[in-house]
């Protein structure tokens, strides 16, 4: 027999109703990203806590898709180098920190590469030697090699390698040692390292399988950087980029035998996507707030008055209805305590409705905080974002464009 549902909700947790009161005292009532400075800042210096000696930081461009934002973890971690993905964001950047070394997270279409250097300010111009171009495959190589070519720009390239994700990259063998000496044979083609991505391993259902994931990816990075060797002088091979990790894995690096950087974006806000054992160290800083459209005593469900006693008596978490401004994000409810959705209404981009308990208690205009699955989309969709700190809203950062 089922266990009858407890009634989840309780009072309002006093960090959001200082946060309420800040935005509030704002002049802020439309759904806006909140970002809490402090808890922040504590997540920059934890993850650089943890970053062995020479290993260097990478910070995701697309995790914390701001330009602001972006430019406070660099001066707070004390790094110039960025990953970005996608067009937008690598111009805006190139521009705004054109000394900043940008590797792409993604291959570009070479047509977007082209685009780049058509738009590039004359004032950025430097940015484009500090540019890592990913190389997925052997089409990708030659189409950049008639970029380079075309345009008589060097280019710096950056491998590739599928280090157990199997979302494409080179393996060690022919076909990477082709394009290596493809590489080292062409006078516009700087060779600028390798990239492997692993945020698969963490999701393996047992410990060994993890452990052997890593290992494994370990081994296949090690057999690319001893065939780049076999091919390239010593004096490239020191200088070149060796990026591995992401949120999920940075904390596995406790050397740099392999890598010698590591990229990070998300586990410094934190959306509930990281809420992982790897990443205890790390606080959520990053909530979506919400005014209350509606606040009602009571649940009734549109066609069906009939059943919404007998729901009510039998989950109390439906016994009150609110309807908020926006929704349908992805992101959970987290305060008032005890907040759900309701699946038999539906989503609803413009007045979501959410259910709680006996013991809700808030009134329209007041807030309902939400924390965000992920943030590389999720945060392009509230506009400017709202910096919290010492109980008041005392900044606002622009997002970069929503692109791909």
């Amino acid at each position: 027999m089922a266990t009858k549902p407890r009634d989840r909700s309780g009072p309002r947790d006093p960090y959001f109703d200082q946060m309420q009161t800040a935005l509030m005292n704002a002049g802020i009532a439309t759904p806006t990203l909140v970002i809490d400075r402090m808890r922040l800042n504590a997540n920059v210096d934890a993850l650089m806590s943890h970053l062995p000696q020479k290993m260097g930081y990478r910070v995701v461009a697309k995790s914390l898709p701001s330009p602001a934002l972006i430019e406070h973890v660099c001066e707070r971690s004390g790094t110039d180098r960025l990953m970005t993905f996608n067009l937008p964001m690598l111009s805006e950047l190139s521009e705004m920190m054109p000394e900043a070394g940008q590797l792409l997270g993604k291959p570009l279409p070479v047509q977007a590469a082209r685009r780049y250097f058509d738009v590039l300010p004359s004032g950025a111009e430097g940015a484009k030697a500090n540019v890592q171009w990913l190389i997925d495959t052997p089409e990708r190589y030659t189409q950049y090699a008639s970029l380079a070519n075309e345009l008589g720009q060097d280019l710096r390239l950056n491998i590739e390698l599928d280090v157990g994700l199997h979302r494409g990259g080179f393996v060690p063998g022919d076909s990477l040692g082709v394009v290596l000496e493809q590489i080292k044979a062409n006078p516009r083609a700087n060779f600028a390292g390798f990239m492997g991505y692993e945020p698969h391993i963490p999701s393996l259902p047992t410990d060994s399988w993890r452990d052997a994931a890593l290992k494994g990816a370990w081994k296949i990075y090690s057999e690319a950087l001893a065939q780049a060797q076999s091919i390239f002088d010593a004096e490239t091979m020191n200088h070149i980029t060796r990026n591995a990790a992401g949120s999920p894995t940075y904390r596995y690096y406790h050397d740099t035998e392999v890598a010698n950087e590591v990229s990070a974006g998300s586990c410094l806000v934190k959306p509930t996507h990281f809420d992982t054992d790897l990443l205890e160290p790390h606080q959520p800083a990053s909530f979506i707030a919400t005014p209350v459209i509606k606040s009602l005593p009571t649940t009734r469900l549109p066609g069906m008055e009939f059943a919404t006693g007998a729901q009510r008596a039998w989950n109390p978490n439906h016994d009150k209805t609110l309807f908020i401004y926006g929704g349908h994000w992805l992101a959970d409810p987290v305060d008032p305590p005890g907040l759900s959705l309701n699946s038999i209404f539906g989503r609803s981009s413009n007045q979501e409705m959410l259910n709680g308990g006996p013991e809700l208690d808030i009134q329209p205009d007041e807030f309902v905080f939400f924390r965000p699955h992920q943030s590389e989309a999720v945060f392009l969709q509230f506009g400017d974002i709202a910096v919290y700190e010492d109980g008041a809203i005392v900044d606002m950062w622009p997002v970069f464009p929503a692109s791909a």
